[in-house]
């Protein structure tokens, strides 16, 4: 089994789906294919129940059994980190536990509206801390265009200095490029220790976002390959070359990231590459529309084109 959650996690962890029938029951059979499909990439995790997962959707029990088949057909193979964050402390408790009991590397928590000032997100992370145990890793969600809850850098330090379980940031702030230069000056400082950031928004800012020191990535964007290469090759010195390919994919990579859009994209995208049978979100959820594919069809040969330009392949 992986190991949990530690200083040195990198890579892309990539945030999963979930797969419904067009009626909107979960498709399990298309969750399975899935997790092949996200190993013959090349991830080095898996994030399961985020917010792209459509958790907010799943009742109690779906997110349980959800969590179980995933974590079943992963077997082991890479970390997953389970998305657990809740209204309420017990039953974001309940969740975790039965993770970690599973198998997972760690959890993902997010701040919520009601947390905004720094005191009141100090006060909440040390409840959660506090609840879940302190041998439970915590990955910090940090998504205030969607929480509605900004975390400072100084803040973040004195959150990773105090509680020890918080072992991972999920970096998806935006703009929030010098948060990532504060917080690595701040480690090499010596002022706190060296937390591992994984960074989201669809990758949009992978290639500055690992220049000014993230570990890698944390998203769902339908290539995750092109995550996996990125990184890969700006870790090994070759920054043009994973700008270049970063560049190839970048019109499809800002088409997916259209709040409240985007994600019927990535699922559509998803279908058409054959890993889900359904591009369906649960309701109330986005749609694509006969021009929406028309221009999702132009993107994907485009994209196409420019690969075989580059020779990078179909």
């Amino acid at each position: 089994m992986p190991h949990k959650l530690n200083d040195r996690a990198g890579g892309v962890y990539i945030i999963s789906a979930t797969p419904f029938f067009d009626d909107g029951a979960i498709d399990y059979d298309s969750a399975t294919q899935l997790v092949e499909f996200y190993l013959e990439t090349g991830v080095s995790g898996m994030t399961i129940l985020g917010m792209m997962g459509e958790a907010p959707k799943l009742s109690d029990d779906e997110s349980l059994t959800f969590m179980r088949h995933m974590m079943k057909a992963v077997n082991g193979r890479i970390p997953v980190v389970v998305g657990v964050s809740s209204a309420g402390l017990d039953t974001m408790n309940a969740l975790t536990q039965a993770s970690m009991e599973a198998g997972a590397a760690g959890v993902m928590v997010a701040p919520n509206a009601a947390h905004d000032t720094d005191e009141k997100i100090y006060g909440y992370f040390a409840a959660v801390c506090e609840k879940l145990g302190s041998e439970v890793p915590i990955c910090y969600q940090d998504f205030p265009l969607a929480t509605k809850a900004p975390v400072s850098p100084a803040l973040l330090t004195r959150l990773f200095n105090d509680f020890s379980q918080i072992a991972m940031l999920k970096h998806e702030d935006w703009p929030g490029l010098s948060k990532i230069t504060a917080l690595r000056q701040a480690s090499e400082n010596g002022q706190v220790r060296r937390v591992p950031i994984l960074v989201g928004n669809g990758g949009l800012y992978l290639p500055q976002e690992l220049a000014r020191g993230a570990d890698g990535a944390m998203t769902g964007f339908a290539f995750p390959e092109m995550l996996v290469q990125v990184v890969d090759l700006f870790k090994s010195g070759q920054e043009d070359k994973a700008q270049d390919l970063f560049d190839a994919y970048l019109p499809v990579t800002k088409h997916e990231q259209q709040p409240g859009f985007g994600l019927a994209v990535r699922k559509e995208t998803l279908r058409r590459r054959g890993v889900i049978t359904s591009a369906a979100t649960r309701a109330p959820g986005p749609k694509l529309s006969a021009t929406d594919h028309t221009e999702l069809d132009n993107l994907l040969k485009r994209l196409e084109r420019r690969l075989e330009e580059a020779g990078h392949g179909a």
